[in-house]
């Protein structure tokens, strides 16, 4: 149940954001073994002359790059998860962006699960539920 934004940079690109989309979800799926169907993607573009790295912008450098924000429960994932996560996540934007600044940035947010969920629900609700139906 992961929500990830991504900014890119470039002109709004449907096809490309629905590349993206499925991509992300298939990375968080496989890597965070996240549910895809209840992940949710939202995809931003930035003008390359509006996104610095080093003081120049991304027209200057020729280059493009992303910024990937996503949110899961707290202690979900292991550190070797997040790190095959993030190396999936450069490698995939490399091949579906192209030619990449390497200052482009993925960030893993780790929230309690009191304090994250969806349809008015915790995530610890959820556990706790799905627990006591179980027993």
């Amino acid at each position: 149940m992961p929500i990830i934004n991504v900014s890119v940079t470039g002109r709004p690109d449907a096809a490309l954001s629905a590349t993206i989309a499925r991509e992300v979800s298939e990375l968080t799926a496989t890597h965070l073994r996240k549910d895809p169907t209840i992940t949710a993607v939202a995809i931003s573009y930035l003008d390359p002359q509006h996104w610095f790295a080093g003081g120049k912008s991304m027209a200057e450098h020729g280059a493009k790059t992303f910024w990937l924000d996503i949110k899961v429960v707290d202690g979900t994932n292991t550190k070797l998860e997040l790190e095959g996560y993030l190396k999936a996540i450069f490698a995939a934007f490399g091949r579906m962006l192209g030619q990449t600044h390497e200052e482009s940035y993925a960030f893993v947010h780790e929230v309690p699960a009191a304090a994250y969920g969806y349809g008015g629900k915790t995530q610890e609700f959820r556990f706790i539920s799905g627990r006591l139906k179980a027993a």
